[in-house]
């Protein structure tokens, strides 16, 4: 799987991806080496570090409440950390550049705790550890197909898909998936990373139109400020809509220093404005 999306230097990745990148594959080289050694957890024998750092649904109800995060960083193998890896540094370099690390790590975060808080609701009593960060990719997925709907994506390099049919067609192929007893892979949880995604990225406009339907005192006596300030905030959303399309057609090496920094600070602006209580249309 690759997308169309302009050409990088192999120097500009960012710096939450990169961390993220530096933190799982170290971690990887510690599972493979403590992983040999069993331990027992809640009467059953596990590999040492999957034991006490993968996701046991059952252990994760009686305490090992840390499981819910530490999964993200373990791996099932060598391709299991290479998919994910990669696809972080394909898809979550352009998230973090317009996002900023902060919001990046946020939802990346986000989308891996639900993605196992969901795998742990639905199973409460499984004995089965899961592991890896493939709740968070798919919810980077699922941004780059919301932020991104017509970019085309290229399944095995050959074959284009715009980006949005490319997220619908893997959330119905993860949901019927779900129903095999038989795969070892834990589908809803790449389904619960999907849905925490969508509901952080459109919880500023859900919040926004719960706002205006209570149609508050304090809103109409500041009317006029309010106005004012969803101008403001449609023109800076109007310029990175320009500029993301711009990085839609060419690239992201399309961009100017001066449009980079222009991007980082108007989506920093629009981010500052919906801490205070805003939505982006």
């Amino acid at each position: 799987m690759a997308r169309s999306f302009g050409t990088y230097s192999t120097s500009m990745v960012p710096n939450a991806v990169r961390g993220l990148l530096i933190a799982n594959v170290v971690v990887y080289l510690i599972q493979q080496i403590f992983d040999s050694t069993p331990v027992l957890v809640l009467g059953g024998m596990y590999p040492a570090i999957t034991g006490y750092f993968g996701l046991i649904p059952a252990a994760f109800w009686h305490g090992y409440v840390w499981q819910v995060v530490s999964y993200m960083f373990l791996h099932g193998g060598f391709f299991h950390i290479l998919f994910n890896m990669f696809v972080l540094w394909m898809f979550g370099r352009t998230l973090e550049t317009i996002w900023g690390p902060k919001k990046f790590l946020k939802y990346y975060f986000i989308c891996g705790i639900g993605a196992g808080l969901l795998n742990s609701v639905l199973t409460p009593t499984s004995p089965i550890p899961i592991i890896g960060a493939s709740g968070a990719i798919y919810g980077l997925l699922l941004a780059f197909g919301v932020l991104f709907p017509n970019q085309p994506i290229y399944l095995y390099f050959l074959f284009p898909i715009k980006a949005k049919y490319f997220v619908i067609g893997l959330v119905v192929i993860e949901f019927f998936s779900g129903f095999n007893p038989n795969s070892p892979v834990a589908h809803f949880a790449h389904l619960g990373g999907m849905l925490f995604g969508f509901v952080y990225l459109q919880w500023p406009k859900w919040k926004y139109k719960l706002k205006r339907a209570q149609g508050d005192q304090q809103r109409k006596q500041h009317l006029k400020v309010v106005y004012r300030r969803e101008d403001e905030v449609r023109k800076l959303q109007k310029e990175v809509d320009d500029l993301l399309d711009k990085i839609n057609q060419s690239g992201l090496d399309a961009l100017t220093a001066s449009d980079k920094k222009h991007l980082e600070e108007a989506s920093r602006k629009l981010r500052d404005w919906e801490k205070q209580g805003g939505s982006r249309s």
